[in-house]
């Protein structure tokens, strides 16, 4: 499998492509990382250097791609967060022209604009955008429940009102949704949960909710999931071998105290997943 991911990088940490990267090669999968910024290290911190990189120039280096004659072997394009309008019309260029050379070829979209305890944390335009223009050219998106409302206008908060939200939005496009971070009232004290749709049903699996905020950790659980859906096409098999990776690399991050998540520590964890948890089949 190869995956053209046009995210971020950063030289310090993990998140964007320097998030992705490294688990998709651990279970074997080809990966074409074109960077939208480089940055020492990301934002989060309140200081970082490095340059965005402008649309052109992200443009020339998938052309670049292109003209080596790889559009046709690539089975994904991934993308994440996009911190400014323009990037949105080169990876949706670079989407038709993959599909164009390779039509089974797939967009997987992580449609980042915040969460329900900060709110949308990227420029007014982005989510307008992301709901209006980019995720109706998606096969494939992985919001999480405050994005999910944005995308259909809607507030989802139980389990009935999240799948009602997740229908309003594969019906612009995307068949097969993955809900991050989803809380309803009814669930169980101190866990967090994950939902993923297609067209052959609906699962839902519970976790422990780790008391740690990890940036970066929604890059990895697109990046594994899109992966393992797209080589399975299986929703249930992809969100088990996706949740037990990303907890198992959360929890190591909380027990190490450090700041960053501990990619490489993890590695074992994307390679042999322990399958920990139960997904329940809800439709």
């Amino acid at each position: 499998m190869k995956i053209l991911s046009i995210q971020s990088a950063v030289a310090y940490g993990h998140v964007g492509n320097s998030a992705a990267v490294f688990p998709l090669q651990r279970i074997g999968v080809e990966v074409l990382p074109v960077y939208t910024v480089n940055f020492s290290n990301h934002t989060g911190y309140g200081a970082w250097r490095g340059p965005m990189i402008s649309p052109d120039e992200v443009s020339e280096v998938i052309t670049g791609i292109e003209e080596r004659g790889v559009f046709p072997q690539i089975d994904v394009v991934l993308s994440g967060y996009q911190g400014g309008e323009g990037i949105a019309d080169v990876i949706l260029d670079a989407v038709a022209r993959v599909k164009s050379a390779n039509p089974e070829a797939v967009y997987a979209c992580d449609p980042v604009m915040g969460n329900a305890k900060s709110g949308c944390f990227v420029a007014p335009a982005i989510p307008v955008l992301l709901r209006d223009r980019v995720v109706p050219a998606a096969d494939i998106i992985t919001p999480n429940q405050f994005e999910l409302g944005f995308l259909t206008e809607t507030e989802p908060d139980t389990l009935e009102s999240t799948l009602a939200s997740v229908e309003l939005v594969r019906a612009t496009g995307p068949r097969t949704v993955l809900v991050t971070s989803v809380e309803r009232p009814d669930r169980d004290d101190g866990t967090i949960e994950m939902l993923a749709v297609d067209d052959s049903g609906a699962w839902i699996v519970a976790t422990p909710k780790l008391p740690l905020k990890a940036n970066g950790s929604g890059d990895v659980t697109a990046a594994l999931f899109t992966a393992h859906y797209r080589r399975t096409g299986s929703a249930a098999d992809a969100l088990a071998r996706t949740t037990s990776s990303v907890f198992d690399l959360l929890s190591l991050t909380q027990e190490s105290g450090e700041r960053e998540l501990q990619l490489v520590e993890a590695q074992e964890t994307y390679a042999d997943p322990r399958m920990q948890f139960d997904v329940r089949q809800v439709r």
